[in-house]
């Protein structure tokens, strides 16, 4: 195969997967995942059920494999450029400013599958990433910091952590995001600096 012909097949390839997640995510607005059916996805994508499964073996891989791309997404939005702040002084906490700038950037897909309850397995993958950044950046600053010496336990302030940030981001998105993702993440940087570990700025800790 050429290699004109072979960028073409992966574009379609690329064009079908995207066809069969767009009616995924359009059909999960409309009911939930278990009502759902290869056959109302290919309709919805406009392509016979023979194509879905050229892709696809049944629903839960897809579910599985969109969201390890969206995770794949959302890590490559760490490391991107930020568009909605001027100036700031810590790039770790840019980070926080790419991925809502992501998430708002795709806002249709994350309010399904975050914000609707629906597909619990994207939240579920999301909350581990956050976990392992959380935990991380505990093990960082752990020994002597004011957390250690309060008697908090790692693995509940790794939890904890995790939680409040996926809890404001899932209640950012069910809200129609009212604020920009510039001042979400200036707000919630603002909140974990009392203490709370967070996955992208480093923990402030007056005590160390």
């Amino acid at each position: 195969m050429s290699s004109a012909s072979k960028v073409h097949t992966d574009r379609r390839i690329l064009r079908t997967r995207q066809l069969i997640r767009d009616a995924c995510i359009d059909l999960l607005q409309e009911m939930d995942v278990e009502k759902m059916s290869i056959s109302r996805i290919a309709e919805r994508a406009t392509i016979n059920r023979v194509t879905f499964y050229l892709h696809y073996r049944d629903i839960p891989d897809m579910l599985d494999k969109m969201s390890d791309e969206m995770i794949e997404n959302i890590q490559h939005a760490m490391h991107g450029q930020c568009e909605l702040v001027d100036a700031v002084e810590d790039s770790d906490w840019l980070k926080l400013v790419r991925v809502l700038e992501h998430i708002s950037s795709h806002a249709k897909f994350y309010k399904v599958v975050l914000g609707s309850r629906r597909v619990p397995i994207f939240t579920e993958r999301l909350l581990n990433l956050l976990t392992e950044l959380i935990a991380a950046r505990i093990e960082e600053i752990w020994s002597n910091s004011s957390l250690d010496k309060a008697g908090i336990q790692k693995d509940i302030a790794i939890w904890h952590g995790a939680s409040a940030l996926i809890g404001t981001i899932t209640a950012w998105l069910r809200n129609d995001m009212p604020y920009t993702p510039a001042y979400m993440a200036k707000q919630f940087y603002t909140l974990s600096t009392h203490d709370w570990p967070k996955p992208f700025p480093p923990l402030i800790d007056s005590n160390v």
